[in-house]
Formats: structure tokens, sequence, C-alpha cells
């Protein structure tokens, strides 16, 4: 199959599945692009994530055109931005065109409140593979901790918080280097 049909067609299966959002996502990205597809990394896609969370845009479009940027270039990005947006236009304008048509029946209702539930459980799935592959030493949760308070009872950006974080990886991933150059030279 060529290759541009395949992403796209992969990103519009991630996009058809992506209900409540971003955070839904993430384990159905991680299935589709990291074990089957091969076209990232699980700690690549978790960057890609971080990141699409920081720049303006939905996070599933970012990742989407991350990963495709990656793997074959700018017509990668685009094919797989237009992939992942591809299913939830088409399901907008059907729903758009019904919705105030059939919003008021008990059944439609009771349908929006278990498609709610069911991203509640995509979220905590994501988080739980996210908190495996991050929290990897004391560093990283003291990391989680201090940004988990911080988010608590401040509000601040969460820009802010990536942009710190990022810089004591940084800080400390330098530590590491440093200590193994001294482990080395003795």
């Amino acid at each position: 199959m060529n290759i541009y049909l395949d992403m796209f067609l992969t990103f519009s299966k991630v996009g058809v599945m992506t209900f409540g959002g971003g955070y839904a996502m993430l384990p159905i990205l991680q299935r589709e692009v990291v074990e089957k597809k091969h076209w990232a990394a699980e700690e690549e896609l978790m960057d890609y994530y971080a990141i699409g969370q920081c720049t303006p845009g939905i996070i599933a479009v970012n990742t989407a055109t991350f990963i495709g940027k990656k793997h074959k270039g700018n017509l990668g990005g685009i094919i797989a931005t237009l992939g992942v947006v591809f299913p939830s236009i088409l399901i907008i304008l059907a729903i758009a065109a019904l919705i105030s048509n059939f919003s008021h029946f008990a059944i439609v209702q009771n349908a929006f409140a278990g498609i709610r539930v069911c991203v509640c459980i995509l979220i905590v799935n994501a988080v739980i593979s996210l908190w495996k592959k991050a929290l990897v030493d004391i560093w990283t949760v003291l990391i989680f901790a201090a940004v988990f308070a911080c988010s608590v009872f401040l509000n601040v950006s969460p820009i802010v918080y990536v942009v710190v974080a990022a810089a004591l990886g940084i800080l400390l991933q330098l530590k590491k280097i440093k200590s193994a150059g001294k482990e080395e030279k003795k």
C-alpha cells in the first residue's frame, strides 16, 4: 500500500476513535503508531505528546503532525494531520445536522453519558501508561510531585510547568553526565 495512504488511513482510525480529546487518543495512538506501524518509539510519542500540549492547537493534530513529519517529511506531516481531522469533520457535520432534532431523546442523552464514562477510562489508561514510562527515578517523581502541587495550588499556565520541567530534566541529565565522567576518571 502507498505509505501516504497507509498514513492517512492509520491517522483516520486514530481520529475516528478519539472521543474526548487528545488525552483519550494516547492509547490508540500508541497501539497504532508505536506497536503496529513502528513509526515512532514510545518515548518519542510521549515527547511529541508533551510538545503537542505546549504548542497552539489540538493535541491530537499536533502529535499527528510531528509523527507524520518525522516519518515522511513535510508531506507526511500534512497527510497525518489531514487523516486525524478528517473523521472529526465528517462526524461533526453529521451531528450538527441532526443534534437539534434528536438531542431531547433519552436514548441520545444516555449515549452521550456512556461516551463520557468511556472517555474517562481512556484518559485513566493514558495516565497510567505515561506514569509507568515517565516516573523512572526519584528525580522524576520529585518533578512530578512539584508540578502536581503547583498545578493544584497555583493558577499558572501549563506551558510554564512544561518549560520548568524540561529545564530540570536537562539539568539532571547534565548532572548524570558529569557524574559519569568523574566515575570514569577514577
